[in-house]
């Protein structure tokens, strides 16, 4: 049996690209998340258009690979979003991860697909749309 490679260059990739997210205080929506798990953190923040869909995401991490990749994963298509869109799709990968659905239709994700088999990287996995959740207005 072989064991699924989590930290792949594709992942690695990500978790380097998330440096085009840079921290922003000015940004008026901040929250943060952490992984019980693995104790990864990041801090988000978040601007919205009149329409109530984000306009500007910026990112603080202190997490592992899996963590900063996801992170980079939900910044890359968060613009344009709503709450209720993020709330939609944070709750899909939790059903996910847990195995009770299928991967799903967030642009990237298939890319740390493999931290499914990483149960104690299952809360890096989590840690933007956590952040997120608690910034924007649930459906």
């Amino acid at each position: 049996m072989s064991a699924t490679v989590l930290y792949t260059p594709e992942v690695l990739g990500l978790a380097t690209g998330l440096s085009r997210y840079r921290w922003d205080a000015d940004l008026p929506l901040q929250g943060d998340a952490r992984s019980k798990s693995c104790g990864s953190t990041i801090t988000l923040a978040l601007a919205l258009d009149d329409a109530g869909r984000i306009a500007r995401v910026a990112v603080k991490s202190q997490a592992c690979a899996i963590g900063q990749a996801s992170a980079a994963i939900f910044a890359d298509a968060a613009v344009g979003l709503t709450g209720a869109d993020i709330h939609a799709a944070g709750l899909a990968i939790e059903r996910w991860l847990a195995g009770a659905a299928p991967l799903p239709d967030w642009p990237g994700l298939a890319a740390i697909a493999a931290a499914r088999d990483y149960p104690g990287r299952h809360g890096a996995v989590m840690l933007p749309w956590k952040a997120a959740m608690q910034l924007l207005p649930s459906p």
